[in-house]
């Protein structure tokens, strides 16, 4: 008995000493994530700032109302949604390819070399590339159009061809995240069984028949848990990527403009704090529904690779 409350006893401390450590971040948490949610109210609110938050008159759905029937809820909405499922697919279908190519590779010292280099991009910072972008496709000095007007072609605007803008933001993404996300899939392939490598290779098995037949259903799980995390994100487009990217162009704003653009732009320009509010508050709160509708749809497919 008295061995079984010392046991109790020493656990006890052990949890005391793992709460201690929790604690620091327990408190950020509440500061940073939990208590500014109260600002949420401002989306039902006629805001004024002589009456502060909690002392502003309360509309209902008027914020929201105003948000649709402007014709910015419906666009920005699609964009965001159009814009990340084809980052998705081609980032993470990169990701993919690049992680089973260094995987497959025998030399070392390339395998660690390739993989730093494709890793680089995510280290360099979103106003960097959006200045490579901007020499690149400017009209007067960009690089594109240097290289148009030395073969004797007509330079193009590009900052005025709005088409053009869902392909370069595609190919920047998928450059700038493919070899982080391949770090993950890397470690999940490198934690297959190998014995399950060598009975393929026993058996005659090529290197299109054990990445079908072996690396892949054995990253299935990764690969669904990594799709299921930025599904539920479909609805928050990466702010610094777009504003540094494309940056003021009304031009390109109905083709390129997301929720979290709209919502600064509109903050900057006009200082509606209660229609901002209510755009955000329909963007997590749609978030929150298509992952909960996403992992139903795959808990009921494969209940394993849910990701809850």
């Amino acid at each position: 008995m008295r061995k079984l409350n010392l046991q109790k006893k020493q656990r006890r401390h052990s949890d005391l000493t793992l709460y201690l450590m929790l604690a620091p971040m327990t408190v950020l948490t509440i500061l940073f994530l939990y208590i500014p949610m109260s600002g949420l109210v401002l989306a039902f609110k006629d805001y004024h700032y002589n009456l502060g938050v909690f002392g502003s008159p309360w509309n209902g759905l008027e914020n929201f109302k105003f948000f649709f029937i402007s014709g910015a809820g419906l666009r920005v909405t699609l964009n965001t949604i159009g814009f990340n499922l084809l980052n998705i697919i081609t980032s993470q279908g990169l990701a993919i390819v690049l992680a089973i190519v260094i995987t497959e590779m025998s030399a070392r010292i390339f395998t660690r070399i390739t993989q730093s280099l494709i890793f680089l991009p995510y280290f360099i910072s979103w106003i960097i590339v959006g200045t490579f972008v901007y020499s690149i496709f400017n009209y007067e000095t960009g690089i594109l159009n240097n290289f148009l007007t030395s073969i004797g072609k007509d330079a193009i605007n590009v900052y005025a061809m709005p088409g053009a803008w869902k392909w370069i933001i595609m190919l920047i993404n998928s450059w700038k995240w493919s070899g982080y996300y391949s770090i993950i899939y890397i470690s999940a392939i490198n934690g297959l069984d190998a014995q399950c490598y060598e009975a393929a290779d026993i058996d005659g098995a090529n290197v299109w028949q054990r990445i079908l037949y072996i690396t892949l259903p054995g990253i299935r799980s990764t690969i669904s848990i990594m799709l299921l995390m930025q599904v539920g994100r479909i609805l928050r487009g990466d702010f610094q990527m777009f504003y540094q990217v494309v940056g003021n162009n009304g031009q390109l704003y109905n083709a390129t403009d997301v929720i979290d653009t709209f919502v600064f732009r509109s903050l900057v320009t006009s200082g509606d704090l209660g229609m901002t509010s209510a755009a955000t508050f329909y963007q997590s709160l749609l978030c929150f529904v298509i992952i909960v509708v996403v992992n139903g749809i795959v808990r009921k497919v494969d209940k394993d690779n849910a990701l809850f």
